[in-house]
């Protein structure tokens, strides 16, 4: 072949390669292109077309959070036995400020609808962990908390979801097959409305042979969001005082780091019925001098919250500012609830089920050398009056099993802290 027409031919070919990339570029753009529309309309049909809920939907941000989340597989917990996945959503979109006061909280299906009333009630950072005991389960919680992070937007804005579930199971993102089960849910009311339903007459406990609910193990995941931060871990039907997270950060910006740690316990009770529950201390005392409010636990364990010393805390007049209004020595079984840093003991996470889950780490912190300041103006309350016969029948069974282990416990604290003075 000659000169000219050997380098004709490799023009020729140069463009014919350069054709082939470029067409190979747009088939591969194309490609993208079309991939992203069907995973658009995959989302648009399983929450999509909601009328007045444009703001309230997810990212696509949001949505390649929650596929992370899944696609990490999670992450094992020390004794092997459970998944967890932290941050479903994502970090709230509403980022706290440092220090702030983190509301922590834990629940199963049956009571996730709770959720709505205490962020309602809380307007600040919150973080959960829910128990998904089955494969079914871990599935409808997937779809719920997909569900709660498309359409609320206070769930979007302030709330951390962490999935916990057994070793065994894992958790897959929503299928198209599943939007027939969503279909009816057009806004935030409607979801809560749906785990309410869902959850009618079951209790976090009562979940089946099988199935152990790790009270402690989901506190420590809940805690686990708030590191830097203030905590406050109670139990998801509960509420607090209103006002309570800006009242104690304003106290805490006014005390000093100095002198032995402490943790600050806020009072709680139980409420009657929950059509009016008090969000001021003047409201709590009207409605305990009529016996609409008592303390927590009166009835079933009166000396687990003894050493708040209701009884003075009531007779304290409301005031305008949270302070403290005294210290308590611990003693058992005292069971407190209180505000700490987060770098408190954990909780133990061998404790299942009923019984001693909280005691033991109330325990701890006593033996730690932790004092225990009882706030004035703060409190809790539990929806409904704690009565025998609302209890999973296996609750006597568990709690003497707790029983045993809390003896091994306090027992180990005494190696762990050989050099104080305290016991439990």
């Amino acid at each position: 072949m000659q000169g000219p027409a050997r380098c004709s031919f490799f023009k020729a070919l140069l463009w014919a390669l350069a054709l082939a990339a470029l067409l190979q570029l747009l088939y591969l753009s194309l490609l993208s292109g079309l991939h992203g529309r069907q995973q658009r309309s995959r989302y648009s049909e399983l929450f999509g077309g909601r009328r007045g809920e444009a703001p309230g939907r997810p990212s696509e941000q949001q949505k390649e959070q929650l596929k992370r989340a899944l696609a990490s597989g999670g992450r094992l917990d020390a004794s092997g036995q459970y998944r967890i996945y932290t941050d479903m959503l994502g970090p709230p979109e509403r980022a706290g400020r440092a220090p702030d006061l983190v509301l922590a909280t834990h629940t199963s299906l049956s009571n996730l609808h709770q959720l709505q009333e205490l962020v309602g009630r809380w307007q600040g950072p919150v973080s959960v962990a829910l128990f998904a005991p089955g494969p079914a389960e871990v599935r409808l919680a997937t779809l719920m908390l997909y569900a709660l992070g498309a359409l609320c937007g206070p769930v979007r804005q302030l709330v951390r979801a962490h999935l916990v579930c057994h070793s065994g199971d894992l958790a897959a993102f929503p299928e198209l097959e599943d939007r027939a089960e969503f279909a009816r849910l057009k806004a935030c009311g409607d979801v809560f409305a749906k785990l309410a339903r869902a959850g009618a007459g079951r209790r976090n406990y009562a979940l089946g042979a099988n199935a152990s609910y790790p009270n402690n193990l989901l506190r420590n995941v809940a805690r686990g969001a708030a590191t830097g931060h203030y905590t406050l871990v109670l139990d998801v039907d509960m509420l607090p005082s209103e006002g309570l997270r800006e009242a104690f950060l304003a106290l805490a910006a006014t005390l000093g780091a100095e002198g032995p740690p402490g943790v600050f316990v806020v009072p709680a009770f139980e409420i009657r019925h929950t059509r009016r529950l008090p969000g001021a201390k003047a409201e709590l005392l009207q409605l305990y001098q009529v016996g609409e409010i008592r303390p927590f636990y009166e009835e079933l364990c009166p000396r687990c919250q003894a050493p708040t010393n209701y009884s003075r805390w009531l007779n304290l007049p409301p005031g305008s500012s949270l302070n403290i209004a005294y210290t308590v020595e611990w003693r058992d079984p005292w069971e407190p609830f209180y505000i700490s840093a987060n770098s408190v003991p954990p909780y133990d996470e061998r404790f299942k089920q009923y019984g001693f889950n909280r005691i033991s780490q109330a325990c701890e912190l006593h033996v730690a050398g932790y004092s225990f300041s009882v706030l004035n103006n703060a409190f809790l309350v539990h929806k409904g009056f704690k009565v025998p016969s609302e209890f999973h029948a296996q609750k006597d069974a568990e709690n003497q099993r707790n029983k045993v282990l809390f003896r091994q416990f306090k027992q180990e604290l005494k190696l762990k802290y050989p050099g104080s003075m305290h016991r439990c």
